[in-house]
Parts: structure tokens; sequence; C-alpha cells
């Protein structure tokens, strides 16, 4: 598996937990080992200018998925189809700011590293083909992100 990080945030992620993290969801989700998959660390900034240019919102987001070829996780009849997965922008200070208004909302403990290992997650789902315009979408999505994250957690 081809897992990029370029770090352009100038902030203090740690970018081999976050591949590891990534190689993890993608071994479990079982997506073909030699899929490609780029995840950039950018500052508000950037990831403003991106919101505006792809999504037509204004202001820094957390994450953008970017997807390549469509891949979805494989199933266990079937092989797992090879290709780019994708593209990841994650804006690790907006995270931090997240992870502090949680802990302001009384979730103590809640910490900007877990917050950024959220967004890696939901945004390699979203590259998979996941959404959660729709209840039962929602429930989906954010029920197999809460289990990656716990197992995540259980293997580190």
């Amino acid at each position: 598996m081809s897992i990029e990080i370029l770090e352009e945030s100038e902030t203090s992620v740690d970018v081999r937990r976050m591949a590891a993290l990534s190689r993890f969801v993608l071994e479990r989700l079982r997506v073909h080992p030699q899929a490609e998959l780029c995840i950039k660390l950018v500052d508000e900034e950037t990831i403003a200018e991106l919101n505006g240019q792809w999504m037509g919102k204004d202001g820094p987001t957390d994450v953008l998925a970017f997807p390549m070829d469509e891949l979805r996780p494989g199933q266990a009849h079937e092989e797992p189809e090879e290709g780019v997965l994708g593209d990841l922008v994650i804006c690790p200070r907006v995270a931090h700011r997240q992870a502090q208004e949680a802990r302001e909302r009384g979730q103590a403990g809640y910490s900007g590293e877990q917050e950024v290992d959220l967004l890696t997650v939901h945004g390699i789902l979203h590259l998979l083909g996941y959404d959660h315009a729709e209840p039962e979408e929602h429930a989906e999505m954010f029920g197999l992100q809460a289990r990656l994250l716990a197992e995540w957690a259980g293997e580190t």
C-alpha cells in the first residue's frame, strides 16, 4: 500500500502514526494492497481556498476528500480493486480547535491527536464512497468510523 503524507501545515502531527492508522483502516476494509493514498496536511488559508473552490463553501474546514478511482471496500467473496484511492486534505489547526471545543463541552480527555485520527478515518471512508447525507448513511458511516477507531485504540 502506498501512503504518502505531505506535511505543509507546520504543526506537530505524528505523520508515522497517521500513516500507520491509514494502513490499518485500509487493511481492515480490504482495500487492495497496491492502492495509493495521499494525505496533505495544510494550514487554514489553504483549506479555506480548497473549500471555496471545490465545495463552494466559505472558510476553513477540517477535512476534504478527493476520490480518484472510486475504489470500494473489498468484500469477503471478491478480490479488492487496484487503483488510486485519492487525496485527503486535513487541516490540523482546525482539528485541534474542534478538539478544544469538544473538551469545553465536557468531552474530557479528547485530544487534538484523537481529532486528527477521526478525520483521517472519516476522510478515508469518504474516499471509499461512504457518505452521511441521509440518516441511514450517517448511521452506517459513523458506526464504522467508531468501530475502526476503537479497534485502532486497542492496537496502539
